[in-house]
């Protein structure tokens, strides 16, 4: 029964990092979206490539730490 337990526990960590990646990645595009159709804030649009891999570096970051912090490594 362990075995079926950790088999199905792995496949829900797996999942779930996956999904924080998704959900960052989406995040990540709407404030991005929404940046560029925003007339005011056409001083940052040079930068929006260099806030892109911003975002997306702290979602890895976030899903690592989720990783580095659980209680069984």
């Amino acid at each position: 029964m362990t075995k079926i337990t950790n088999a199905i526990n792995a496949v829900y960590n797996f999942i779930v990092g996956d999904m924080i990646i998704l959900v960052g990645i989406v995040l990540a595009l709407i404030i991005l979206i929404i940046i560029n159709a925003i007339p005011a804030l056409g001083v940052v649009r040079p930068f929006l490539g260099t806030l892109f891999i911003i975002f997306i570096l702290a979602t890895l970051a976030a899903t690592l730490a989720r990783e580095a912090y659980s209680r069984k490594r």
